[in-house]
């Protein structure tokens, strides 16, 4: 457990009882980042491994064919984490301090112990969330809440038609309307959903951005900006190469940009990223990996399907769940290699997190317009 972990766990009591405490030590932890990793270009050291979040692929299978998606494929085929499997790793997770869980996919519905492991990371204090694709979500929501379930993210890729195909799947849209409207009747604003809006070359326009605006509001559910990857095992090109931009897209992807800034002027609450973020995606989309912004993936722990435990989705192989328990795999010498080498960017150069690494990088804070 690290000190951060550590002195979370001592004051733990501290916020339950004074829960408005919690956004002046979020605030707090923010700003002492953005100095740790102004730091560390003169102090490299400084950087260790430090997850403060562990994502759980519970199996890789999925109910979609996204163009773009190789999970239901290729990609760790038949794989899935059994229950004792995935016990163990909520228990050392606890045990080192790691505080929140994604659990996703693949998708994650499919598990048939979903409620379970909710439940029990629920029941250990765990921040527990899932990410779904929202096609079995009416049929699973009730168990789902009654095991405390209140975060969902749903990924989402258009609306209507260009949803469905997108996931090549007929009728898929009108199945993740009525399982989100259902939510939303029942559950009211008891439960979190949010919109995980996929921004490609199909999306980059403002029709799409009009639409995903209109269906956010009718539901109340805030939309997070996602980036069309280029480094990520799991995805692909699409067919045509359809799905990524090149250099002429800088236009239209600005236009957007600027469409979300407008968005986001009357609504802030509406989308999860923020001025600055937004204002560094076409920068993102069109440099790729020369985009040389320090990587804080030093604070996630990824867990593939087949049991493989990385620092993220992407490389920095630390072990695998079938030879060793997550405690014996994490705090090493060999994960704090990987810790500093992700923050360097000795990896494909992903832009997993774009949106947290420009909050935490000076240059970027002051090349993106600060905190206007």
């Amino acid at each position: 457990m690290t000190i951060r972990s550590r002195f979370r766990s001592f004051i733990a009591p501290t916020l339950a009882s004074c829960p408005q405490v919690m956004p002046w030590l979020n605030k707090a932890d923010k700003y002492l980042d953005l100095l740790r990793h102004s730091l560390a270009r003169v102090v490299p050291q400084i950087i260790q491994a430090d997850p403060q979040s562990i994502f759980i692929t519970l199996t890789a299978d999925c109910n979609l064919r996204c163009i773009g998606c190789n999970y239901g494929r290729t990609f760790m085929s038949g794989h899935v984490l059994s229950w004792p499997v995935v016990k163990e790793v909520l228990d050392d997770a606890k045990t080192l301090g790691i505080r929140g869980v994604r659990l996703y996919g693949g998708e994650p519905l499919l598990h048939p112990d979903l409620p379970r492991i909710v439940e029990y990371s629920v029941k250990l204090g765990l921040k527990t969330w899932v990410t779904t694709n929202g096609i079995l979500l009416k049929k699973r929501i009730d168990d789902l809440y009654c095991a405390g379930l209140r975060q969902i993210d749903i990924g989402i890729y258009g609306v209507e038609k260009h949803y469905n195909a997108y996931v090549q799947r007929n009728n898929s849209f009108a199945q993740i309307e009525a399982g989100i409207a259902y939510t939303r009747e029942r559950y009211g604003l008891n439960l979190n959903l949010n919109l995980g809006w996929v921004l490609m070359r199909p999306t980059c326009n403002l029709e799409a951005v009009a639409d995903i605006w209109q269906f956010g509001e009718q539901y109340a559910a805030p939309i997070g900006v996602n980036l069309i990857h280029y480094s990520l095992p799991y995805f692909n090109e699409g067919p045509e190469g359809e799905l990524q931009f090149n250099l002429e897209d800088r236009p239209e992807i600005e236009e957007v940009v600027a469409e979300l800034l407008r968005l986001k002027s009357l609504r802030p609450e509406m989308i999860t990223q923020s001025v600055l973020s937004l204002r560094s995606i076409p920068d993102w989309l069109l440099k790729k990996s020369e985009m040389k912004v320090p990587c804080d993936r030093y604070r996630l722990i990824w867990i593939g399907a087949d049991g493989t435990v990385q620092l993220c989705y992407v490389t920095f192989k630390l072990g695998n769940l079938h030879d060793k328990r997550l405690a014996e795999l994490l705090f090493t010498p060999q994960h704090h290699r990987a810790a500093l080498d992700a923050f360097n960017l000795h990896c494909p150069n992903c832009h997993c997190g774009y949106d947290i690494r420009i909050e935490k990088h000076a240059q970027s804070r002051k090349l993106y317009g600060g905190e206007k």
